[in-house]
C-alpha cells in the first residue's frame, strides 16, 4: 500500500497505575516512543454530560507493524498523543493493505 503517508508524529503512551498516598491510585500515562502515522476521520457525535457536551470523533489511524508483544506495537486502552490532542486506542488490526501496517481505531474527545 504504497499511497500511505505517514505524516504525524504520535506519540504512544499507555495508562500507568500511581499510588496516591491514601490506599488507591491515580492513573498516570507513560510515554512508550514514537511513531509516525496517518490520521483519517471517521466518524462524530456530541454527547452530552453533566455541565456541557462533549464532541466525541473516531478515527482510522495507520502506522508501521511491529511484532506481536513488542512495547511499539499499539494495544487497545494505550492512546496516542498529537501535542494537546489525545486518542483512546479502541481496537488495533493488521491493516488491509498487508504485513506492513496496522490499522488502530480511536477516539478523541473534546470538551466544548
Amino acid at each position: 500500500m504504497s499511497d500511505v503517508k505517514l505524516n504525524r508524529k504520535l506519540t504512544l503512551e499507555e495508562p500507568v497505575r500511581v499510588d496516591d498516598g491514601a490506599g488507591g491510585y491515580q492513573t498516570s500515562w507513560q510515554a512508550l516512543g514514537t511513531l509516525w502515522g496517518a490520521i483519517e476521520p471517521r466518524t462524530g457525535r456530541e454527547a452530552g454530560i453533566i455541565g456541557g457536551t462533549v464532541s466525541m470523533a473516531r478515527y482510522r489511524i495507520t502506522v508501521r507493524s511491529a511484532p506481536v508483544g513488542a512495547p511499539s506495537r499499539p494495544l487497545a486502552k494505550q492512546r496516542f498523543r498529537e501535542g494537546a490532542r489525545l486518542f483512546q486506542i479502541e481496537a488495533v488490526t493488521d491493516s488491509k493493505a498487508g504485513a506492513a501496517y496496522l490499522t488502530c481505531f480511536a477516539t478523541e474527545e473534546v470538551a466544548q
